[in-house]
């Protein structure tokens, strides 16, 4: 019986609190940070303002409890995601499109408050550190395996697509979303430094149907070449 009563205990005190952080993210994603009080917490919740202050001090510390929550499903989501696909390059795809879709998502779900907030808790600090480590062994694998450049770091290139797709963010659509991660991995691939070496003018002059490049009777190659 002790045994029992234990875990019915357990289980009723981890109801009780994802019913508190999902109706804090809730609210403050509907009203915004400053708009939300404990007691409407503990309304919304179904539960009593005392019993609220036996979990919780603050509303504060209910929002980084429920985005500590989301990171960490986050991390284990793109950690499956590396795990169930097969080949060095579908792998960094599909991680860096998991990633870009979930920097949407989460973005249309914080206000401006909130969101300066969460990003000053150091265990976000932490969770981009596991991130960032992830993406750059992606990296090194496709750059092992030829399909991604070698003339840069894997750790610098993984800086530059999580900048990159961070951007998903304020995109309006998914289909958006997905030119995002095509033009990022775009810029990983072999012969990728070649046009990123290319002037802005260079690239106009080139484009131009006159230049030789686009010419028949060059057959498509650069004067460079």
């Amino acid at each position: 019986m002790p045994k029992l009563w234990n875990e019915t205990i357990d289980a009723h005190r981890a109801a009780v609190r994802k019913a508190v952080l999902e109706t804090t993210a809730a609210m403050v994603a509907e009203h915004g940070l400053t708009s939300v009080t404990m007691s409407r917490i503990a309304k919304d919740s179904g539960i009593g303002r005392a019993t609220l202050y036996k979990y919780f001090p603050d509303v504060e510390s209910i929002l980084l409890a429920w985005h500590e929550q989301q990171v960490s499903h986050h991390l284990d989501h793109l950690a499956e995601v590396r795990d169930g696909t097969e080949g060095a390059a579908a792998r960094l795809e599909a991680v860096l499109r998991a990633f870009a879709l979930i920097s949407r998502a989460s973005r249309q779900h914080h206000d401006g408050d909130a969101a300066a907030f969460l990003h000053r808790d150091r265990r976000v600090s932490q969770a981009q550190q596991r991130l960032h480590g992830m993406v750059e062994d992606l990296l090194a694998d496709g750059a092992r395996s030829g399909d991604v450049r070698d003339d840069i770091a894997p750790g610098e290139l993984a800086s530059y697509c999580l900048h990159a797709l961070t951007a998903a963010g304020d995109l309006p659509s998914e289909a958006a979303v997905h030119r995002l991660v095509t033009v990022t991995i775009a810029g990983v691939r072999p012969g990728g430094a070649e046009e990123s070496d290319t002037p802005r003018s260079a690239d106009a002059t080139a484009r131009s149907p006159h230049h030789p490049r686009h010419h028949p009777a060059h057959g498509g190659h650069s004067a460079r070449s």
